[in-house]
Protein backbone atom coordinates (compact mmCIF):
# COMPACT_ATOMS: atom_id res chain seq x y z
CA UNK A 1 0.00 0.00 0.00
CA UNK A 2 1.73 3.07 -1.23
CA UNK A 3 2.58 5.71 1.77
CA UNK A 4 -0.18 8.31 0.21
CA UNK A 5 -2.96 5.72 1.04
CA UNK A 6 -1.83 4.65 4.60
CA UNK A 7 -1.77 8.43 5.43
CA UNK A 8 -5.36 8.95 4.30
CA UNK A 9 -7.05 5.71 5.90
CA UNK A 10 -5.12 5.99 9.87
CA UNK A 11 -6.88 9.45 9.84
CA UNK A 12 -10.34 7.70 8.42
CA UNK A 13 -12.89 6.24 10.54
CA UNK A 14 -12.10 2.41 10.22
CA UNK A 15 -13.19 -1.03 11.35
CA UNK A 16 -11.36 -2.84 13.78
CA UNK A 17 -9.96 -5.45 11.90
CA UNK A 18 -9.24 -2.57 8.93
CA UNK A 19 -7.37 -0.49 11.83
CA UNK A 20 -5.67 -3.77 13.11
CA UNK A 21 -4.24 -4.61 9.65
CA UNK A 22 -3.06 -1.13 9.50
CA UNK A 23 -1.40 -0.99 12.72
CA UNK A 24 0.86 -4.06 12.43
CA UNK A 25 1.60 -2.72 8.85
CA UNK A 26 5.29 -2.76 8.01
CA UNK A 27 6.70 0.80 6.67
CA UNK A 28 9.67 -0.15 4.09
CA UNK A 29 11.15 3.40 2.97
CA UNK A 30 11.19 4.06 -1.24
CA UNK A 31 12.84 7.26 -2.17
CA UNK A 32 11.30 10.04 -1.12
CA UNK A 33 8.02 8.69 0.32
CA UNK A 34 7.48 4.91 1.80
CA UNK A 35 5.33 1.78 1.41
CA UNK A 36 3.34 -0.25 4.08
CA UNK A 37 3.32 -3.40 3.98
CA UNK A 38 -0.13 -5.03 5.52
CA UNK A 39 -0.88 -8.81 5.78
CA UNK A 40 -4.64 -9.24 5.59
CA UNK A 41 -7.20 -11.52 3.89
CA UNK A 42 -8.75 -9.63 0.95
CA UNK A 43 -11.76 -8.60 2.35
CA UNK A 44 -9.92 -6.34 4.72
CA UNK A 45 -8.09 -4.85 1.49
CA UNK A 46 -11.35 -4.40 -0.63
CA UNK A 47 -13.14 -2.51 2.58
CA UNK A 48 -9.66 -0.60 2.82
CA UNK A 49 -9.76 0.52 -0.94
CA UNK A 50 -13.22 1.53 -0.66
CA UNK A 51 -13.02 3.83 1.77
CA UNK A 52 -9.85 5.09 -0.43
CA UNK A 53 -12.31 6.56 -3.01
CA UNK A 54 -12.26 9.92 -1.90
CA UNK A 55 -8.80 10.12 -3.02
CA UNK A 56 -10.07 9.88 -6.89
CA UNK A 57 -12.11 13.20 -6.23
CA UNK A 58 -15.16 12.29 -6.07
CA UNK A 59 -18.26 14.50 -4.74
CA UNK A 60 -17.17 17.87 -5.95
CA UNK A 61 -13.82 17.68 -4.29
CA UNK A 62 -10.81 18.15 -6.16
CA UNK A 63 -8.23 15.65 -7.05
CA UNK A 64 -4.67 15.40 -5.91
CA UNK A 65 -2.86 13.56 -8.80
CA UNK A 66 0.06 11.87 -7.08
CA UNK A 67 -3.22 10.66 -4.48
CA UNK A 68 -5.32 9.29 -7.36
CA UNK A 69 -2.16 7.31 -8.79
CA UNK A 70 -1.69 6.21 -5.17
CA UNK A 71 -4.87 4.93 -5.01
CA UNK A 72 -4.55 2.96 -8.51
CA UNK A 73 -1.38 1.34 -7.51
CA UNK A 74 -3.26 0.15 -4.58
CA UNK A 75 -5.93 -0.74 -6.72
CA UNK A 76 -4.15 -2.83 -9.48
CA UNK A 77 -2.84 -5.92 -6.41
CA UNK A 78 -6.50 -6.00 -4.52
CA UNK A 79 -8.22 -6.21 -7.73
CA UNK A 80 -6.12 -9.76 -8.22
CA UNK A 81 -6.55 -10.96 -5.41
CA UNK A 82 -8.43 -14.20 -5.09
CA UNK A 83 -11.54 -13.66 -2.26
CA UNK A 84 -11.42 -14.90 0.62
CA UNK A 85 -14.30 -15.72 3.66
CA UNK A 86 -14.19 -13.40 6.93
Amino acid sequence: MPGKVADFLRSAELEPAERAALDQGVTVRRGQGYTLRVSAVSVVHRGLLARCQPLDGIHGAPAVPAQRKARREYENPVGALIPTGP
